[in-house]
């Protein structure tokens, strides 16, 4: 197969199942051969990446995610994407392993963020307590000149019920916890917009949408980096990435 990506996901299935369901209704397809060209690693044994950032003693995520590149690097994809936020913890460590690039799923989500909601100067960031504690995301906002806000430790523990309880553990989006979350940032927090920093919760924005909240959904936008990739590569054109971003050529 020329000319294809591949997607490193698995953290949890569930949420790896509903990336590829919207990459595949948002690619631009009138019959099989117009579908773009992928390889879906489901590599749902990876230790979890919350437990070891909250505590080195718990197994390490970081070899099965380095197998993985390895393996896939064999294969000579045109560029690679870790499905999960949390995971982006190891992005340096795996990119200098490679030669093949990685997209950065939390800066290509400020990015757009940047872009999308230029007025935008507090930013409500909701994430599991492994994500909040690397501080990928904070980070890149504060490289922004973006202030942010990541509520108080009853959301925090709202938010990592509706991922593990009700998510993971169950298979289910309770909607009114996930509208309450999004409420709470907004009106109690003053968040001007709302990153959801774990694919978890892009699957509840994903099942349950209804709500006026301004949110920047990480995996969503990655499926857009995703198939507007994919359809440069259908069409022969060059594409380049640097430092886990698209460069305009």
């Amino acid at each position: 197969m020329k000319d294809f990506f591949t997607v490193i996901g698995g953290m949890g299935t569930a949420a790896t199942e509903s990336f590829i369901r919207l990459l595949n209704q948002r690619t631009p397809a009138q019959n099989d051969q117009d579908f773009l060209n992928y390889i879906l690693v489901n590599h749902a044994s990876v230790p979890d990446r919350t437990n070891y950032i909250l505590d080195h003693q718990r197994p390490s995520f970081y070899p099965d995610l380095l197998e993985d590149i390895q393996q896939q690097s064999f294969l000579n994809p045109a560029f690679m994407v870790i499905i999960c936020n949390t995971a982006h913890f190891f992005y340096d460590q795996l990119q200098r392993q490679t030669t093949v690039p990685l997209l950065h799923m939390p800066r290509v989500a400020v990015a757009r963020l940047k872009q999308k909601y230029p007025h935008v100067k507090k930013v409500g960031l909701i994430a599991t307590q492994g994500t909040l504690k690397d501080e990928v995301y904070t980070n890149e906002l504060q490289r922004q000149g973006l202030s942010y806000t990541l509520g108080d430790q009853k959301l925090q523990d709202d938010v990592m019920s509706l991922i593990y309880n009700h998510i993971k553990q169950k298979d289910e989006v309770d909607a009114s916890l996930y509208h309450q979350i999004l409420q709470r940032m907004y009106d109690e927090f003053g968040a001007q917009a709302i990153i959801l920093g774990c694919t978890e919760l892009s699957l509840a924005q994903e099942k349950a949408p209804e709500h006026s909240y301004p949110v920047i959904d990480a995996q969503s936008i990655m499926v857009d980096t995703c198939v507007t990739l994919g359809q440069k590569l259908r069409h022969g054109q060059a594409i380049k990435i640097q430092h886990g971003l698209i460069v305009n050529s």
